[in-house]
């Protein structure tokens, strides 16, 4: 796959990879065992040369990770010459191959300090420093980021949609279900960390494929970023269904019959929100949507306030005392337990782009902490509301009469319009690097990629319409491998001789966790799909 990701016209050769600040060398606070490791990191990156890390596939992952979990500047444009397109570089320029216009401006950090980027060149801008002729993959990516910052990152990529199911989770797995949530975010949480120490352990690490191709070699890297973009593809079929349903319940009536084809309010509404986001996954510079997307965290803050106001405040209370324990689903609630932590693959990204990488455990600690009180609290809020009869989007169950449930279900409609294409994008970006380089600079080749990942979405959202069913499969699948199952093996076989015995059977214990966790959460999860498809 490298031969021909190398010739790709989207994505240039770097130079290096980006520079971290040289004041956290000073900074770095001693981190057991691993305190050297992160020093020697710290010091030597600015050294970094060209590498196969950085032009080895896929070598759009970095610039389309930082955008979906990022904040830029705002350039929109579309595929094809548009006269915007001057105040942004494109992620789809495929005419030239070694010039400024083909690397994308938008790549920076969710948020940098302003005073910072006063410091950096404009994110409009599209030429680069005459210091470089040739433009390295990640120019425009700041290593700036705050404390604050980092964290806003990290809620906005973890906080999603699971959050609208975990009262159902609770329902599947019964209260004492909850200590699995408590439990997957403390063993998250470490992964995490021994993400970061892989990235220590090398200055040209950056990504988590780079972290994969420094564990097993190219294989490991080809297997890591397939495991990355199936999670990023089934993010998106759970976008088509979550508006089908939600936009059903606002529209309960709504039918198309054109010929002898009839669409249901389901059916119709999925159609409708495929042909609606087209647009914006054909979208040569996605920082407009990016800059709205990163609105997630309010939107997911909104949402869990309306639950609380209509179970406190409203005239529906608290009135189901719950299942202590539900063995039969237990293992369903396992996989969107585990859905809730899916954000393992942009940790990376958040910790290169720090000012203060030392800071990073204080972040990640933070991010995990808040985001677990909020599933906590809208799982026992959504389950003691609505007992046996919980949804598996708590939306589903708001009573359409009152002011904070409009408010709610608008709130969930809307905010998977931003984010579809940006989770899509990736997965369209590393399919795009595996043309033919004469076929790579056809913009007819990148619409009919993307339009077909669109549609293909569409049809597998149609095909397995079942919202919780399919979280828990993602979660189960292949969110265990990336959060429980990948990070020990990786820190393992990267630092294999500077590991203690003590970590080395921790991280055995977790991955072990994680395979049975996950083969459990699978088989339930497929055998309930198969159940419902039967029925």
């Amino acid at each position: 796959m490298n031969h021909s990701s190398s010739d790709q016209s989207l994505y240039l050769e770097s130079d290096g990879e980006n520079e971290r600040k040289n004041s956290s060398e000073e900074e770095e606070e001693d981190d057991g065992a691993f305190s050297d490791y992160s020093d020697a990191h710290n010091q030597n990156r600015h050294h970094s040369k060209p590498n196969s890390y950085s032009t080895a596939w896929p070598k759009s992952y970095r610039q389309s990770i930082d955008l979906y979990g990022s904040l830029p500047s705002p350039s929109p444009g579309f595929l094809g010459n548009s006269s915007l397109s001057r105040f942004g570089s494109s992620f789809m320029s495929l005419t030239r191959r070694h010039t400024p216009e083909s690397l994308p401006a938008v790549t920076k950090p969710l948020l940098v300090d302003e005073e910072a980027a006063k410091r950096k060149h404009s994110s409009h801008s599209l030429l680069p420093s005459k210091a470089s002729s040739r433009v390295s993959h990640e120019m425009g990516i700041s290593n700036d980021s705050s404390f604050g910052q980092a964290v806003l990152n990290g809620v906005n990529v973890l906080c999603g949609v699971g959050i609208l199911s975990t009262p159902f989770a609770v329902k599947e797995g019964g209260w004492l279900g909850l200590l699995i949530l408590f439990a997957f975010g403390i063993l998250c949480f470490y992964t995490g960390l021994l993400l970061r120490y892989c990235l220590d352990s090398h200055p040209d690490l950056q990504t988590y494929p780079d972290i994969g191709h420094a564990a097993f070699g190219t294989t490991g890297r080809i297997l890591v970023s397939i495991i990355l973009y199936l999670e990023l593809y089934a993010m998106s079929v759970e976008y088509i269904i979550l508006e089908s349903d939600n936009l059903s319940s606002l529209f309960p009536n709504a039918a198309l019959s054109i010929g002898g084809f009839h669409l249901d309010a389901p059916h119709l509404f999925a159609l409708l929100t495929t042909i609606a986001v087209l647009p914006t996954v054909w979208l040569r510079d996605l920082s407009i949507l990016s800059y709205i997307s990163a609105g997630g965290v309010i939107a997911s803050v909104l949402v869990v306030l309306c639950l609380f106001w209509i179970g406190l405040v409203d005239e529906v209370g608290i009135h189901s005392k719950g299942t202590p324990l539900n063995l039969a689903t237990l293992p369903v609630s396992v996989g969107l337990y585990g859905y809730c932590y899916s954000g393992h693959g942009v940790f990376p990204n958040i910790y290169t782009s720090m000012a203060k990488p030392s800071q990073f455990p204080a972040v990640l600690l933070t991010c995990f902490g808040i985001c677990t009180l909020m599933y906590a609290g809208v799982a026992v809020m959504g389950y003691s509301m609505f007992g046996e009869s919980t949804e598996s989007q708590f939306t589903l169950n708001m009573p359409q009469d009152l002011v904070a449930s409009k408010i709610a279900l608008w709130t969930t409609v809307v905010s998977p319009f931003t984010k579809y294409a940006l989770t899509l994008s990736p997965v369209a970006m590393s399919l795009e690097e595996l043309l033919p380089s004469n076929h790579g600079k056809s913009r007819f080749y990148a619409i009919a990629i993307r339009s077909a990942l669109a549609f293909s979405t569409l049809l597998v959202g149609l095909a397995i319409p079942f919202f919780g069913l399919v979280m828990s499969l993602i979660g189960s699948f292949l969110t265990m491998l990336i959060t429980l199952i990948l990070p020990p093996a990786c820190f393992l076989s990267i630092l294999r001789t500077k590991v203690t015995p003590t970590q080395v059977a921790l991280c055995i214990v977790i991955m072990a966790v994680g395979a049975v966790c996950s083969a459990m959460g699978t088989y339930s999860a497929l055998s309930k799909i198969i159940e419902k498809l039967n029925a």
